[in-house]
């Protein structure tokens, strides 16, 4: 979805990624027909809506069926382009999903039941994927900014003992693994050794990051520090990358040196001390799961912990393999261990730069944003320009509706900064600028400045 271009007012949800031509309000019919939504009845809200023969549904059926769990129900005024209309029920996903698992097709017969299972599987995930965008489009955003709050606060204690918990263990178990590379000699425990010691330096940097987000000077910075977290999280990752780098050049020595004998010395407490930590970490993994998408930080931690789990897994493994079986496994398994940890934590820097650049929202965030503008006041006749772009952890919303030129000031105004403030309410956005124009037929505002 483009994120900057001509967008007016669309009869369906498919359409919001792109429009190709200017659409004004007033040339939409009441019922806003669309080739992505059929528009449903207005006269009943209990009449039946059509169905497909495919689907083996009857009218009859939908009525006889007490127990059936319809889609929710929505107004005219709640729902204007009727998208609820286009909901699919629990017992219609199901029908739709046993339609295409019992579909005949050509073909060797159990490849075709898996085929046709797994398109079944496909088309179900489809219409689930469509219900949860369409009630997440017709959610209000009080809701959405209440949600948010009580989904935060509601986990706060949990967020506060995923942090505080792993900046604590991460404290003993680098310990641990301090014991372990300094007891046994392993270069390969040493790479798992540098890893620990960071961790605890990462989970101190996301408090500290935490609380300078929390505590802000309005007049010194603006626009808040939520981008000081994306700063940490980039130095980290370079960080880590030139220990991963140092330890690439002592393994390579080490094997450039050879050795007197066929295989290291095997120090059991060592090797003990490292499954200990790994078996932590893949506690505080599952811990963490269930938060990563309402916290960046945890998300981080989580990451971390997912990267601890894969390194000190490989780590021991090199380690006994260079003890009982050849001594150049533990050297070559610390090579490894490091460009791992190079390539993993190069890509969440990469991850981290694109959001400090400003890349484009998702396609999804872009919709909910046009579908608010859009339906937030009849005064507007036309959406122009919808932009949404990272800044940091947190989206910038550029739009510029379309008003008629015949509007007192105070009047465009009012529905201008009514509709910033709804939009700067979702829980991702940082700020909002709303444009006013009267048309939709002049240059772009804004240009792409290219050099300096």
């Amino acid at each position: 979805m483009a994120s900057d271009s001509n967008i007016h007012r669309p009869a369906s949800v498919q359409t919001l990624a792109s429009t190709p031509a200017p659409i004004e309000l007033s040339a939409i019919p009441n019922k806003a027909t669309s080739t992505g939504f059929e528009p449903p009845s207005f006269e009943a809200d209990t009449a039946a809506v059509a169905r497909p023969a495919a689907f083996h549904l009857s009218e009859a059926d939908d009525h006889a069926d007490i127990e059936r769990q319809g889609p929710p129900r929505y107004s005219v005024e709640d729902d204007p382009y009727q998208l609820s209309s286009k909901l699919k029920s629990p017992r219609e996903l199901d029908q739709i999903k046993a339609n295409i698992s019992r579909k005949r097709s050509k073909g060797c017969g159990s490849f075709s039941v898996a085929s046709n299972y797994w398109k079944g599987n496909q088309l179900q995930g489809f219409y689930e994927n469509q219900n949860e965008n369409i009630e997440r489009l017709l959610k209000p955003v009080d809701e959405h900014r209440r949600a948010a709050k009580e989904e935060q606060g509601g986990n706060q204690l949990k967020y506060k003992i995923a942090v505080r918990g792993s900046f604590a263990a991460n404290i003993i178990l680098a310990g641990l693994q301090v014991y372990g590379a300094a007891a046994s000699e392993s270069l390969s425990l040493f790479t798992t050794m540098a890893d620990a010691l960071f961790d605890p330096l990462s989970n101190l940097m996301l408090i500290l990051s935490n609380r300078a987000v929390n505590s802000v000077d309005p007049r010194r910075f603006p626009s808040g520090k939520a981008r000081i977290e994306t700063a940490g999280n980039i130095f980290f990752c370079f960080l880590m990358c030139s220990v991963s780098f140092i330890l690439i050049v002592l393994s390579a020595r080490d094997l450039a040196a050879g050795s007197d004998t066929n295989t290291l010395h095997f120090h059991l407490p060592s090797v003990i001390a490292v499954v200990v930590a790994f078996c932590t970490k893949l506690a505080l993994w599952f811990y963490c799961y269930s938060l990563r998408n309402i916290y960046s930080q945890v998300r981080i931690l989580w990451e971390d912990h997912r990267n601890d789990l894969i390194i000190n897994g490989f780590g021991i493994l090199t380690s006994v393999g260079g003890s009982k079986l050849r001594w150049w496994i533990d050297p070559m398994g610390a090579i490894l261990l490091s460009c791992l940890i190079s390539v993993l934590w190069l890509k969440t820097a990469y991850q981290e730069f694109q959001l400090l650049i400003g890349v484009s929202a998702d396609t999804q965030m872009l919709q909910h944003i046009t579908y608010i503008s859009m339906t937030h006041s009849p005064m507007i006749s036309a959406i122009d320009t919808v932009r949404a772009y990272h800044s940091g952890p947190r989206i910038i919303v550029e739009v510029d509706i379309v008003m008629d030129p015949n509007e007192t000031l105070q009047a465009t105004h009012d529905v201008a900064e009514e509709l910033q403030t709804k939009l700067e309410s979702l829980p991702d956005v940082e700020r909002a600028y709303v444009h006013v124009d009267y048309e939709t037929s002049h240059k772009p505002e804004h240009f792409l400045k290219k050099e300096l």
